[in-house]
């Protein structure tokens, strides 16, 4: 994908988002891995969005007893492939070299393989022996924005169809949501998180991707220093930045460690924007359509990282 300087394009991109979801939606009514299922282990590889949107829906299906893992394409240390591997490529343009090389080394070794891309050809989709389409069409303002959601509802759709069927629907309505009601919480993020030209982004495990894809937001749109934190191991490694530096935060709310951080960030004078959930001492709580629901938030909370790089980026 070649990345092109067009913010207007971005948020084109990112209003797209509900009526793009439905459709996808609607495709999932027959089952996307259908071919592929049955296998014992999955590996997941991908660089950069992709592999962010890999991390947390490999956790959960650890969790739910199913041998998985995501790794990036460039590793010098790969999981082994074979025969009862089903190694997933994920790769937006559907030609990033290391995925290409990764996918077809498990390949040659008996891997079952399977493209996960959003064009039909390409060099990923030729090397994989099944091909899953993401379905996000034509992202203008070549930010992989829609590719990322769309990797994230697919990938969850190899877990539980049904589930991420019902997530991608309530994900519409909630993007829907934030987008309607940008004029009223919009300002006040883009004021604080724009400061200093320095963002730090905080979620819970279970939802990595959203603070690691927010920070490539704000870094590939306006070009910002930005950085994404585990909201736990945050009081182990990022807490120390709150001293020097006129700390802003954006906190993907919903950690068992929310309130430790927020006593910190309150102690030291950090500001912060909490998202989905109510975070005391917030300068602005971002709520929106059935935030409640862990899996929807996972495919909904970046658009409020997304809106506000897309806005320091119109000023950039």
């Amino acid at each position: 994908m070649t990345w092109a300087p067009d913010p207007e394009a971005f948020v084109r991109d990112l209003e797209a988002k509900p009526s793009m979801l439905r459709a996808l939606a609607a495709t999932l009514e027959a089952d996307p891995w259908e071919a592929v299922r049955g296998l014992g282990r999955v590996v997941i590889l991908g660089m950069g969005s992709s592999r962010f949107a890999a991390v947390p829906v490999a956790a959960r299906m650890r969790a739910h007893g199913i041998d998985a893992v995501a790794e990036y394409a460039s590793t010098t240390i790969p999981q082994p492939g074979g025969p009862g591997t089903l190694a997933v490529g994920v790769s937006a343009g559907g030609a990033t070299a290391e995925t290409v090389h990764a996918l077809e080394r498990h390949r040659r070794a008996g891997s079952t393989t399977i493209a996960v891309t959003n064009s039909a050809g390409g060099p990923l989709a030729e090397i994989a022996e099944h091909h899953l389409p993401m379905l996000a069409g034509e992202e203008g303002g070549a930010v992989a924005c829609r590719s990322f959601q769309h990797t994230l509802v697919l990938l969850l759709a190899w877990q539980d169809l049904q589930v991420a069927v019902a997530a991608t629907r309530h994900a519409a309505e909630a993007t829907e949501d934030l987008l309607t009601r940008r004029d009223a919480w919009l300002p006040v993020a883009v004021e604080e998180l724009g400061a200093t030209g320095r963002q730090f982004l905080l979620a819970p495990d279970a939802r990595s991707s959203s603070a690691a894809q927010g920070a490539l937001m704000f870094r590939e749109g306006p070009r910002s220093h930005a950085v994404a934190c585990e909201t736990g191991d945050w009081l182990h490694v990022d807490v120390y930045l709150t001293k020097p530096l006129d700390y802003r935060a954006l906190l993907f709310a919903g950690s068992r460690f929310d309130g430790e951080v927020l006593r910190w960030l309150d102690e030291r004078g950090g500001r912060v924007i909490a998202v989905g959930a109510d975070a005391a001492g917030a300068v602005e709580t971002v709520r929106y359509r059935h935030d409640g629901d862990e899996i929807v938030a996972l495919l909904t909370e970046t658009l409020v990282a997304e809106l506000v790089a897309a806005a320091l980026w119109r000023l950039a």
